[in-house]
């Protein structure tokens, strides 16, 4: 039996980077997918080649042709606009949600089986629209944004507390950016609740410092935004799916009633195998949580609302 296919579209920073770390796990046949010619192209031919330094036997092919993505078993969609100097959020929301569904549509068209994971933003939106548009089941699509957060909440508690990443254990909900919901009462240290680790106001300030993560990078580069740790979160995400692992992560999923959301993709925690979402995990919430999930909640709704009326 031959190794799965993995396509990944959009060969800028993040999907090139997403494709280098999927080839160097030497698990999967990687298609990186772009519609400005020669990019993809030439992304692959340079990671093909670097296989032989990092000592990857893991195949890739750049392409502008959808056939070539045919029979994936999972398609990443990082595919979109960066928003610009002077455009509003609904002109960022309308020119993405165009690109997703023309996206969605053919790589539907080609993997009828295929789990989409979608890393376009507005991120909880961009997941309704590709879930809309392929018609496939709740289980197989699901967008990139928790993992990422909860990511950098880490790393910003592990920096501060000068330990090891690895020590650190955080869940956050919710929308991505200023709607996410960190869960200071699942954060833990070495096993010990972060309260009793930093006070109030030092947590604060890591939360607010993470709402920002993205912003604070996009502010520093000039040019560009973060690559590497969203990069990092999709395969996180990816091999936990194909290798069957149930790992709990946090995901832009479809709920059905769960967490009092119906009808949305929102940020919540989810088993993930090789049917994709198998389970959203059920975790107890504080009233004050709940509100500022439902307020994350509230916020995607308003979008989806626009995006239907655009359509």
């Amino acid at each position: 039996m031959g190794r799965e296919k993995i396509t990944v579209i959009g060969a800028g920073h993040v999907g090139g980077t997403t494709a280098q770390r999927l080839v160097e796990r030497g698990r999967y046949d990687v298609v990186l997918l772009d519609v400005i010619d020669g990019v993809s192209q030439g992304k692959a031919m340079d990671l093909m080649q670097a296989g032989a330094l990092v000592g990857s036997g893991g195949r890739i092919e750049g392409t502008t042709d959808y056939q070539a993505t045919a029979g994936s078993a999972l398609v990443v969609i990082t595919s979109g606009m960066p928003r610009k100097p002077g455009m509003s959020r609904e002109q960022l929301l309308e020119i993405n949600a165009k690109i997703v569904r023309d996206v969605v549509t053919q790589v539907a068209a080609h993997s009828p089986n295929a789990i989409l994971i979608v890393v376009t933003n507005p991120l909880d939106v961009m997941t309704y629209v590709a879930y809309t548009v392929s018609r496939f089941p709740r289980e197989r699509v699901l967008g990139m944004a928790g993992v990422l957060d909860s990511a950098r909440f880490r790393a910003f508690i592990a920096a501060e507390l000068r330990v090891s990443v690895e020590n650190v254990q955080a869940m956050v909900l919710g929308g991505h950016g200023d709607a996410m919901v960190p869960l200071i009462r699942y954060t833990t240290v070495a096993g010990v609740p972060l309260s009793e680790w930093l006070s109030k106001d030092r947590i604060d300030a890591l939360v607010k410092r993470t709402q920002d993560g993205g912003a604070e990078i996009v502010a520093l580069l000039k040019t560009g935004s973060a690559f590497y740790a969203p990069s990092a979160s999709i395969v996180e995400m990816i091999e936990a799916i194909m290798l069957d692992s149930k790992k709990v992560l946090p995901c832009a999923a479809l709920c059905k009633g769960e967490y009092g959301v119906d009808g949305l993709f929102v940020g919540v925690p989810v088993k993930l195998g090789r049917r994709g979402v198998e389970d959203v995990v059920a975790l107890s919430l504080t009233a004050e949580e709940q509100a500022a999930l439902a307020c994350s909640a509230a916020v995607v709704k308003t979008q989806c609302d626009l995006v239907d009326r655009m359509f």
